[in-house]
């Protein structure tokens, strides 16, 4: 036989969605820590001077101040400043956002380069070799039982093989790479035919 099983469509769609989940996720802190939050913690510094004639002494300006309220809608209007009451943002609260999203950032790209590199493994099956993505070869010949617990919830196959008297398992991962099945389905039919439930050939079972 000659398979060339590829990257599949759909395992590269969800590896694009969890990578740009991640790296969205990081961008979004980092906006956060480097942006966002540095501009609310000036605003809301104008906020403490604008109303240190409104709240008493060790009170906090709150949008629970109607005075307050008030007092920075004017305020915005005349600066154009976004008219939301600015929170305190501590250098405590910057670095935990940037921290997270220098995590996220780390994590997501590594994923991507991890995705990059699997885009150049492959399966192969040609004459009786199976080569995996990790450079294994079988013999279709060794290959004892087909495990196919998982096939039905995620198209993976574990294949049963036996060498110097040893069993061991192959992962055949058809979600993954797709073309994986007709290496599976080949290695079962070889398997009945060593047990005598089916013919030699896939023709002759048509034929």
């Amino acid at each position: 036989m000659n398979v060339h099983a590829r990257i599949s469509k759909e395992w590269r769609r969800r590896m694009t969605m969890m990578a740009l989940m991640l790296n969205g996720c990081g961008l979004w802190f980092c906006y956060d820590g480097f942006v966002a939050w540095p501009a609310e913690a000036t605003r809301y510094q104008q906020l403490v001077k604008l109303t240190s004639g409104i709240v008493v002494a060790d009170e906090k300006p709150t949008d629970e101040n109607p005075a307050v309220v008030s007092a920075w809608e004017d305020y915005v209007e005349k600066n154009n400043l976004p008219a939301k009451l600015p929170k305190n943002r501590t250098p405590g609260d910057l670095s935990g956002q940037r921290t997270i999203g220098g995590i996220l950032m780390a994590i997501g790209l590594g994923f991507v380069a991890w995705v990059a590199l699997q885009h150049r493994k492959s399966v192969r099956a040609a004459g009786d070799i199976i080569t995996v993505a990790d450079g294994e070869t079988i013999h279709l010949d060794t290959i004892v039982a087909m495990d196919r617990r998982k096939w039905a919830g995620k198209g993976i196959a574990y294949a049963i093989y036996e060498v110097d008297g040893k069993r061991r398992r192959l992962c055949l991962d058809d979600h993954k790479f797709i073309g994986c099945e007709a290496i599976i389905l080949e290695a079962e039919r070889r398997i009945a035919v060593r047990n005598g439930t089916a013919p030699a050939s896939p023709d002759a079972a048509t034929g």
